[in-house]
């Protein structure tokens, strides 16, 4: 009886293994995050291109002001967030890439 069991255990193990080395497999890929050392304080890179996707975001908004076209935008909301978005993600493509 207790071969039997033995014998029921190692199948559930050899069935466990693929699914326990897929794991491992895409944990790897968690090694090392993204980050830039600031003042000797790690940041996160997407945060630093976020902040700089909203930086230049202030700077297109007072250039539209200036311009006068800030009161014709449909959604200003949407607008400065897309603005935002491809602001942080083309500092990302530029500076990291």
């Amino acid at each position: 009886m207790l071969k039997a069991m033995i014998g029921k255990s190692a199948r559930h193990q050899r069935r466990r293994l693929p699914l326990i080395v897929l794991a491992l497999a895409g944990v790897t890929g968690c090694s090392a995050a993204p980050s830039q050392n600031i003042l000797g304080s790690y940041f996160p890179s997407w945060m630093i291109c976020a902040l700089a996707g909203v930086g230049a975001t202030v700077v297109a908004r007072v250039l539209l002001v200036a311009l006068g076209i800030d009161r014709t935008l449909p959604i200003p909301l949407v607008v400065y967030l897309s603005l935002t978005i491809a602001f942080a993600f083309a500092v990302w493509l530029l500076w990291l890439d």
